[in-house]
């Protein structure tokens, strides 16, 4: 290996220095910029020297000078004019002229089933390429756009590695299905961002309007998010490498603050240290937090290979990645492999793209509850008995950390295959059609055990396992024709098409207790001695669950037509009929429609100072399906008690309809020299919201209870942008960019006109509601009593209402006392006359931000490059269940749990109880990612080298006490069980819970290389 390594080495420092001889042959070439418009300079012009990375930009008189080698041709581009390539020759200076361009709106964007010039677009639509990505390790590609899109609302909260992020365009768009934006991959939709390595994306186009997301129809009122791959783009014969490489080191970025070993003793805690009754003799673990953790170091290798000739072209690449988390055991092993062909024939009429994509993710998931039970247990606690056996005291809710993490098991794989297939054929002048089809096959399989020793999910069981796998199947047809042609004045392209989706679901669970040993954990069901004590699911020793969904199908027709008058007044149109069997078989088909127009007023208006200043106003009309099957037929239950039975659970509901969303969006696209920008302002209906299992007369439905539409919703919001390219100090180069938004939905129709949602949980606060749906208030509504201060006991909370039956019971010593909010000389706090008139409760806050920022910075000097990134959001709260549940010192309980300490902590507090006190405002203000590279300048058949280190989450400005200020924009309150992770939906009507169960947030430095042939 050694001698290997030498020569390899020696072979590249010659192969180097060749290349390096190669370049010696340079010459000086000097020169100014000027502009056709008025023939004045330039300043900061960018020079490259095609096909190296040797540049530099003019000063601020317009002047250049730079060293090229031989026969080298100069390229100069600016943000205005059109891009001019300089074949330098034997000339030593050089007067160049820029021509005027906007770019910008030149630009073509995918917009589905075609593509616009982005001056012809009326909608809102954002467009990113390789260079606005996030930097740093990225494993989710949703976070390339994290922060970068107006209006795009991205949150992992915590970072857990085998989780995706939430993802929301413009709020709250559905309640009863999949809120995230639809994801097209290569024109396929309904493709999972989960599958693709960010390393192979090329470009993403975020339609964000119902009427540029109205041609998808029935799954576009979330958004729509177009992503196109990186494809093969050298002509002229030869191949093309790229190999990128990096390594990631992430620590603990903030701990649950809890009370040391010394402040928990001294609080009346148990002493269980060495020398105070404890029979192992070893130490104190004193951080446990410390732990369950660990430096995790993470690795990312990619490779791809393109090539081909002037008729066809390839690329094919190969992803690993090694991902671990700061959880000790977290973290997956993937691999990633696509590749692509494209090929041209008869002429260039015919064009046939080929994509195919294989993806394996073997997760480790570990188990984030211990986390949570690692701020709680006894810091004087020793690891482990003398014996060997780990200690564990035995109370409610309360485990050995590490015992959860060294005694069980839980893992899983995820395998996905995408292919595709599209063809193009111009049949005449200006006629192409398209046939589109595409297969995706996912499969998931999962396994839990919990060790014979395990008092975590174990305990009593003897050993339990648990294996769940799904299978889930997708496959589009379509095709469609587009016609263009110019008509004097007038630009025409219409499309119409045809569309057929199916899709299908299949699981299985399994779950057994009672095994004879440990050893083959999970893989040997069939010893699980429940076969011999009897099945009874209802007590958890076997349980059972299969399910399957009929082939769920969608069949659509739909129609573009795109209008460009004077080359400066658009006009867009389609129109979309959409069936699903989802849907009841009175309401099976629905029609979206959309309309959009635009103007460039500066064409008319020749205003001096703006190089662009377009008008835009779109309307349209989106649809959204269940999330699930059978929810418009009848479903039945089985019950095994009585020797078995079946009942009917819910009745079908034949006019089971879809939600609708309705949009308008006005918009103003501005540019004024380097200074360019996008104001959207909208507002939005969504009726027939599908939300409710609902209970109904029993002449209606027999069962008694049945799906319906229960809820409308209403959404306004503003988006700004605002981009400067660029400030120039030298050679010193910088580009800055800022996106804000602001919205808020509002309830304007429930079938229970006020309800309470999210439990607080146990131990102690069972029934304890959270959040309030008020129809006519702003989703998102944090609900409870208002802490005043702490009794002292006797008269002092005389009229404290514990018990709604004995209005005279005070409150004892150490309790919370609230505030008399109703006026009405009694203070009621108790959980269940929350939603009364009699209760003490009101709005503490609300878990959706009223604002969102991101702000982006890109600078450069000679070689060297670099990426700041902050983000930001204002105005949501959170309440931190921590504090809420382990804050209060009882001096009956502190020797079951450790103790939180804040600085909101009331002194003498000794009973939890949820109200204001835990509510916090989460405003946060973070770099997110800072990037910087250096470009080496290489000859020979070198084309690129690029080092650069990042760090991820550098710094966080918040007062929130907890570990991470990021808004909880849905409730995870279900069991942490992966084995039945797709049966988990998470309350997206509730949010702002900072949950116990969440990861903790951690800080990540990269370093890596791009390297290019």
């Amino acid at each position: 290996m050694t001698k290997l390594y030498l020569f390899i080495r020696r072979y590249l420092t010659i192969f180097l220095a060749c290349g390096s001889l190669a370049g010696f042959a340079q010459q000086t070439v000097s020169g100014t910029v000027t502009s056709s418009d008025d023939g004045t300079t330039v300043p900061g012009v960018n020079i490259q020297e095609k096909g190296t990375n040797n540049g530099t930009v003019t000063d601020s008189g317009g002047n250049f000078k730079i060293n090229v080698g031989s026969n080298s041709t100069l390229v100069f581009s600016f943000v205005g004019y059109a891009t001019q390539e300089v074949a330098v020759g034997s000339q030593t200076s050089l007067t160049v002229t820029l021509v005027s361009d906007v770019t910008a709106l030149s630009e073509v964007v995918v917009t589905g089933y075609g593509s616009q010039e982005k001056k012809e677009i009326t909608g809102a639509v954002v467009s990113l390429d390789t260079k606005d990505f996030n930097k740093g390790t990225v494993n989710d590609p949703s976070l390339l756009l994290q922060g970068k899109v107006a209006g795009l609302s991205i949150y992992n909260k915590g970072g857990d590695p085998n989780s995706s992020a939430i993802v929301r365009l413009r709020g709250l768009s559905t309640v009863g299905s999949n809120q995230s934006p639809l994801v097209v991959v290569d024109g396929v939709l309904g493709a999972s961002l989960d599958y693709i390595d960010p390393n192979d994306i090329e470009t993403i186009n975020v339609l964000k309007d119902g009427s540029a997301a109205a041609i998808y129809g029935s799954r576009g009122s979330s958004g729509v998010i177009l992503v196109t791959t990186k494809r093969g783009s050298k002509k002229g014969g030869g191949f093309g490498i790229t190999y990128n490489s990096s390594v990631a080191a992430s620590d603990i970025y903030k701990k649950i603050p809890v009370m040391s070993t010394d402040q928990y003793v001294n609080a009346g805690g148990n002493d269980r240290r060495e020398g105070n009754g404890v029979s192992t003799g070893l130490p104190a673990v004193g951080d446990w937090q410390k732990q369950v953790t660990q430096t995790a170091v993470s690795t990312v290798q990619n490779l791809a290979i393109s090539g081909g000739n002037e008729n066809t072209t390839f690329r094919m690449s190969t992803n690993f990645r090694n991902i671990n988390g700061i959880l000790k055991y977290s973290g997956y092993d993937q691999t990633n492999t696509r590749a692509n062909l494209t090929h041209r024939a008869l002429d260039g009429r015919l064009r046939v793209d080929l994509n195919m994509a294989f993806t394996t993710r073997k997760s480790n998931f570990s188990f984030n509850e211990a986390m949570r039970y690692a701020a709680l247990f006894n810091p004087t606690a020793p690891l482990r008995f003398a014996n060997g056996d780990y200690y564990q005291a035995i109370l409610f809710d309360n485990y050995n950390p590490v015992a959860i993490l060294n005694q069980n098991t839980n893992t899983g794989v995820k395998k996905n295959l995408n292919y595709s297939a599209k063809i193009d054929y111009e049949i005449v002048k200006n006629l192409t059609w398209t046939v589109n089809y595409g297969q995706q096959f996912d499969n998931v399989l999962n396994g839990e055990y919990y060790s014979i020793t395990s008092l975590y999910n174990g305990q009593g069981r003897n050993g339990l396992a648990r294996r769940f796998t799904s299978d889930k199947s997708f496959t589009l047809f379509e095709t469609y024709g587009t016609y263009a042609k110019t008509f004097n004045n007038l630009d025409l392209a219409a499309t119409g098409g045809y569309s057929y989706q199916q899709d299908q679901y299949s699981d299985l669970y399994l779950e057994m207790g009672n095994f004879p040993s440990d050893a083959l954990g999970y893989n040997a069901l069939q010893n699980s001695g429940d076969q011999v004590t009897g099945i009874s699911g209802t007590n958890g020793n076997l349980l059972a669950k299969s399910s399957a969904t009929p082939n769920n199908k969608i069949i659509a027709f739909f129609g573009r037509v795109n209008l460009m008058f004077d080359k400066a007044i658009y006009f867009n149109a389609s129109v979309r009929r959409e069936g699903s069997t989802k849907l009841g078989k009175d309401n099976q088909w629905g029609v979206f429609p959309s309309l959009g127009a635009g103007v460039d007023l500066n064409k008319y208006l020749q205003l001096p100072s703006f190089n662009l200043l377009k008008l835009r106003v779109g309307y349209g009309v989106t649809g959204s399906l269940p999330g699930s099957s059978g929810q418009a037929q009848d479903n039945y239950s089985y019950s095994t008690g009585g020797g078995g039975a079946v009942a009917l659970y819910t009745s079908g509901n034949p006019s089971l309809r879809w939600e609708q969303k309705k949009e308008i969006n006005a918009g103003l696209d501005f540019g004024v020299g380097k200074f360019t920008g996008a104001l959207d302002v909208y507002d939005r209906t969504i009726s027939d919201a599908i939300l409710l299992n609902t209970r109904v007369p029993v002449a209606i439905a027999p069962s008694g209870s049945q799906w319906q539409n229960a809820a409308s919703l209403g959404t306004r919001g503003i988006e700004l942008t605002l981009n400067y390219d660029a400030l120039q100090f030298g050679q010193l180069r910088w580009t800055t960019g800022i996106v804000v938004s602001h919205y808020s939905t509002v309830l304007k129709s429930f079938l229970v006109p006020t309800s309470g949602r999210a439990d607080f949980g146990s131990p102690g606060q069972n029934g304890t509601n959270i959040t309030r749906l008020d129809v006519g208030e702003k989703i998102g509504k944090i609900w409870g009593p208002v802490f005043d201060h702490v009794s002292g006991g006797g008269s002092d909370g005389a009229n404290q209402v514990n018990d709604p039956k004995d209005p005279t019971k005070g409150v004892s010593k150490g309790a919370p006392v609230f505030k008399d909010l109703n006026g009405d000389g009694l203070v009621d706090a108790n959980p269940s006359d929350a939603l009364l008139p009699k209760g003490d409760f009101k709005s503490l806050g609300n878990g959706i931000p009223s604002l969102e920022l991101g702000w982006t910075n890109r600078l450069s000097f000679k070689n060297w490059d670099m990426n700041m990134f902050f983000r930001g959001a204002f105005g949501h709260s959170l309440v931190n269940q921590f504090r809420a549940f382990y804050e209060p010192i009882d001096p009956g309980a502190i020797n079951s749990y450790n103790r939180i300490i804040t600085r909101l902590a009331p002194a003498g507090l000794q009973q939890a109880q949820y109200s204001s006190l835990y509510v916090e405002k989460a405003d946060f203000l973070k770099l997110d990612n800072v990037t910087i590279g250096y470009n080496f300048k290489l000859t020979g058949p070198f084309k690129s080298l690029r080092l650069f280190v990042s760090g991820q989450n550098l710094f966080v400005i918040t007062r929130y006490t907890g570990i991470d200020p990021e808004p909880v924009l849905a409730d995870n309150d279900f069991s942490s069980s992966r084995a039945q992770a797709s049966q988990n939906t998470p309350d997206v009507l509730a949010p702002g819970i900072d949950r116990r169960n969440n990861y903790f947030t951690a800080r990540t430095f990269t370093f890596g290389l791009n390297f290019g042939l």
